[in-house]
């Protein structure tokens, strides 16, 4: 079976890739990703020599491009992961959202039903608890919850999420659509939440925390959330969509007071010393105040459920990027982007 994960060499993609090229040694992997700021191939460089891993350099919103990789490679099952995801980007600067999320999207539903292999595998659309709009104090999204998106990175996301339903319903295209809560594990960009966190107490640097840092976020641990896209993707019912949560409901403040109380034992730093670079800025425009999920049909009809404790997650997490700096100095200078010419410019 060949399979195509776009957005493979991103934070949650990377884990998915290795999980597939090594879970599934007779599937083909094809990990198709642009390399922008968040695409870095050194997460994969224990897989890059497998006999069933294959890199591919470009970008979903070139529709030729993607026109002829479907046509060469006849792709019975997409998983697509590729997209522009972080908000304040999105406020900052949108059309490269609706670019990628919404155009790049429609590239990939068009090459797949014109040219995949449909009647084998499927087209498996990731997206985001977002797309639902946000919650009050108490309540979890559903697969039923309506759409209220409040960012143009959610609105984009949900416009991707309309399009595959569109191409189930009038092409008879066999997709499957999961929307996640927020991920955090090793590999994670430092523009998001934890990385930065843990990057800034380690540099003693300051800690910005949006409004009061009361938003409340459900956090799932990135590696249960690869193992409910396997499930998914091998046995998830088509024009079915799953959420998938990580039973995690913490207050953004709670979790940098945690990080940093945590790092603090691990640097020998005085107890409570790194939550003094604790930093409250003016809140950003149309930030959600909640957000839970629920992920009950997920693991009646697949059995799926988190392993990983919130706790135990953040712990392993923060090793991670102790043991890691030299990846995080490469990400955050840039330096890493050049592994791609190492590697790949001679093949």
């Amino acid at each position: 079976m060949k399979i195509l994960v776009t957005g493979g060499a991103g934070f949650i993609g990377s884990h998915v890739v290795r999980r597939l090229v090594n879970g599934y040694p007779d599937h083909q992997i094809y990990n198709l990703d642009k390399l922008t700021y968040a695409g870095n191939l050194e997460n994969l460089k224990d897989i890059e020599s497998k006999q069933n891993y294959h890199f591919v350099k470009g970008d979903i919103c070139d529709e030729a491009f993607i026109v002829s990789l479907f046509e060469e490679n006849k792709f019975d099952s997409v998983v697509h992961l590729a997209a522009e995801s972080h908000v304040d980007r999105s406020i900052s600067g949108p059309k490269a959202f609706l670019q990628t999320n919404i155009l790049g999207t429609a590239n990939l539903l068009d090459a797949y039903r014109l040219y995949g292999n449909i009647s084998v595998g499927k087209f498996y659309h990731i997206s985001t608890d977002e797309v639902y709009g946000e919650l009050g104090e108490t309540g979890k999204f559903t697969e039923t919850t309506c759409y209220k998106p409040n960012s143009p990175y959610s609105a984009s996301k949900a416009s991707s999420d309309h399009l595959v339903r569109a191409w189930h319903k009038t092409f008879n295209l066999p997709v499957v659509i999961s929307n996640c809560s927020n991920n955090y594990g090793s590999n994670h960009f430092p523009e998001k939440l934890i990385p930065l966190v843990i990057k800034n107490v380690i540099e003693r640097k300051p800690i910005p925390v949006y409004g009061e840092g009361k938003n409340v976020r459900d956090w799932l641990f990135v590696e249960d959330h690869a193992a409910a896209i396997d499930l998914i993707l091998h046995h998830g019912r088509v024009g079915e969509t799953y959420n998938i949560g990580g039973e995690n409901e913490w207050q953004n403040i709670e979790i940098v007071k945690l990080i940093c109380r945590i790092l603090d034992e691990k640097l020998n730093r005085r107890i409570g010393e790194s939550s003094e670079l604790i930093t409250f800025v003016k809140d950003r425009a149309g930030h959600d105040f909640r957000y839970a999920i629920d992920a009950s049909k997920l693991k009646m009809e697949l059995g799926w459920k988190p392993e990983v404790t919130f706790e135990e997650g953040i712990e392993k997490t923060i090793d991670w990027y102790l043991k890691n700096q030299d990846w995080v100095q490469r990400v955050s200078s840039g330096e890493y982007q050049h592994y791609y010419e190492q590697q790949y410019s001679q093949r």
